[in-house]
């Protein structure tokens, strides 16, 4: 194999890399305001990922049912609604059981599996344990030849563009608006924040909320990458928190970097060696750095 093939190679699997990579970073962004900010292992927020991707296959299904004209322009609209519907299970997990255990997070670990697991069993009842796939509209489909033998899927550039997207709203907000703030604030110091009238259970609500609805939102750009059935969320939980602790906890930044890192070097690897010997090869090479850096790649300031 020459160089200039296994160049070609290296840069196609980079290019199917990034579809890993959105997945990653939404799934990580949701999982960094709950895990990172918050301090709550979340052990179910694949489950809320599966939320978002059974969301677009309802709307599919119902637009193609009802309204088969709008199925050209369904897609970002269900988008939304998957990040409501999330953020919604998301709200009320936290009212009726996260908030009891602030203080208790090696609970927080059981309780959210628990709740997993009865969400695993309430999808396999209500849509069945086979896989589902949503129907995509015309111009998710196909691919843009760059050059003779180079294709990147239109799927994946949009989820790519959906990621940049969210990821920036995420970062704007946490940064420049006032639930940024308090959530900031809160995490510094709950004492303090109640101190200067901030609603420290209202922000934890509202932060775990959102947490849960990026989630949805890395579900909906799961449907076009795969199918969706009950167990599918399980599957990228500890990626999830790979990308988070790897790239620091409490660091937004960390978790893009860390998010890209892992799903290059997964994909690259996947080519020349089998799947599983990737996947081996990856933990391998975050348990050495974090064996170096146990902070992660990025560590949070913290004002002492």
């Amino acid at each position: 194999m020459t160089f200039d093939e296994i160049f070609h190679i290296t840069l196609m699997q980079g290019f199917a890399g990034l579809s890993l990579f959105a997945v990653l970073l939404l799934m990580g962004l949701g999982l960094a305001i709950i895990f990172g900010q918050m301090g709550v292992i979340n052990m179910a927020h694949g489950e809320f990922m599966t939320i978002g991707a059974y969301t677009i296959f309802l709307m599919s299904a119902l637009t193609e049912a009802y309204a088969p004209g709008l199925m050209q322009a369904y897609f970002p609209l269900a988008i939304v609604c998957a990040f409501l519907a999330a953020f919604a299970f998301g709200w009320l997990a936290e009212w009726a059981l996260i908030r009891h255990l602030y203080k208790r997070p090696l609970d927080t670990l059981l309780a959210t599996w628990g709740l997993s697991l009865a969400m695993q069993q309430t999808f396999r009842s209500v849509f069945g344990p086979k896989e589902v796939s949503p129907t995509l509209p015309d111009w998710l489909m196909g691919s843009w030849e760059i050059t003779e033998g180079l294709d990147i899927p239109i799927n994946g550039m949009f989820v790519l563009g959906l990621t940049l997207v969210v990821t920036g709203g995420v970062l704007l907000a946490m940064y420049k608006s006032r639930w940024g703030l308090r959530v900031r604030a809160t995490v510094s110091n709950r004492t303090m924040a109640n101190a200067i009238g901030i609603d420290t259970r209202k922000t934890d609500r509202l932060t775990f909320a959102i947490g849960c609805g990026i989630a949805g939102v890395a579900g909906a750009a799961f449907t076009t990458i795969g199918s969706t059935g009950p167990t599918s969320g399980s599957l990228y939980i500890v990626d999830a928190f790979l990308v988070v602790t790897f790239g620091g906890a409490a660091s937004l930044w960390g978790t893009v970097v860390s998010a890209f890192g892992i799903a290059q070097t997964q994909s690259i690897s996947e080519f020349f060696l089998s799947g599983s010997m990737a996947k081996v090869l990856t933990l391998l090479l975050i348990v050495g750095i974090l064996m170096m850096r146990p902070q992660g790649l990025f560590a949070a300031k913290v004002r002492r």
